[in-house]
């Protein structure tokens, strides 16, 4: 697979903060690659080096074959970006500022309006309001819909579906996956682990480190532990308690219950644990053996290296 996007051994430093360390990826061309981590992972900041805004104290970046330092006037001519802030003009109408992105780039809303289409008809019934008056997810709809007028090789989008409700990022999920027919390469950041499962293939990014590169699936079936989860009448001291029992490699809370993982050699058995925790003094004890999703696999990769 040609790739759209090569990082080789990308490193960059605010004072004594390390933003990416050494990171390498290849993106292949017409993927959805998602970038996926919490505040603080490195995904922004590399975002910004591949947009050309900043650059690398170390290692390279090629955009279709365009090195990022000394062709950064090529890549900027195909690549559309939606910053994780709406940065559009508040004071622009939907329609003016849809024909000032487009004016920037020598084309014409009318153009590529075919590009554009399901995304924009949504929003064209508001084109005379100010783009500050609209709604979460009408911004993110003409943000995105201003990254695509130039019909761009490169869509790269830094957390476009943080702070909009559960509907409009799912509809904002369905128009990415309408945008690979078009041949264009995605790149997507987000810290919604859930959403890790609608790329094509994913990065796990902590703390400018790398955890993992591969795809959701390969992810999850590389999951080393057996794993459960559990809940009980009381569940404050549950956690020490379980780790006290021995054998068990980590112990997580999620959601409402607990999470455990064992290694599949250590001999565990699941009665044995129940009578430990009976006799302890629990009661109501709910233990039942799951399947990893893609913040068990990250919380175990954290563990791994150690961050």
């Amino acid at each position: 697979m040609p790739f759209s996007i090569d990082i080789a051994n990308v490193s960059k430093s605010f004072g004594k903060v390390k933003a990416l360390n050494d990171v390498s990826v290849s993106v292949g061309k017409g993927e959805l690659f998602g970038f996926i981590g919490p505040d603080g992972a490195g995904k922004t900041t590399l975002f910004r080096i591949v947009t050309t805004l900043l650059l690398p104290d170390k290692g390279k970046i090629t955009v279709n074959g365009f090195d990022v330092e000394k062709d950064f006037k090529s890549i900027r001519k195909i690549t559309g970006y939606m910053p994780g802030r709406f940065s559009l003009y508040m004071d622009l109408t939907v329609q003016e500022n849809l024909n000032f992105y487009a004016g920037i780039f020598n084309t014409s809303v009318k153009e590529n309006y075919g590009l554009i289409k399901d995304i924009y008809s949504q929003i064209e019934p508001f084109k005379n309001r100010r783009a500050g008056d609209l709604s979460g997810g009408m911004k993110q709809k003409l943000a995105l819909s201003c990254a695509l007028i130039h019909k761009p090789d490169i869509l790269v989008l830094d957390e476009p579906t943080t702070g909009v409700d559960a509907v409009s990022r799912m509809e904002f999920w369905g128009i990415l996956k309408k945008m690979k027919n078009y041949g264009i390469t995605i790149l997507v950041s987000t810290p919604y682990m859930s959403e890790a499962s609608l790329c094509d293939k994913i990065a796990l990014m902590q703390n400018g480190n790398l955890l993992s590169v591969a795809t959701p699936d390969k992810v999850i079936n590389d999951y080393p532990y057996k794993l459960f989860k559990i809940r009980t009448s009381s569940m404050q001291n549950l956690p020490g308690d379980i780790k006290s029992f021995g054998n068990i490699k980590s112990v997580y809370r999620f959601g409402d219950y607990i999470h455990f993982a064992v290694d599949g050699k250590s001999g565990f058995n699941e009665r044995d644990l129940n009578r430990y925790l009976t006799e302890t003094g629990y009661r109501n004890v709910e233990l039942e053996k799951i399947n990893p999703d893609i913040e068990d696999c990250f919380l175990e990769l954290m563990d791994k290296e150690g961050l």
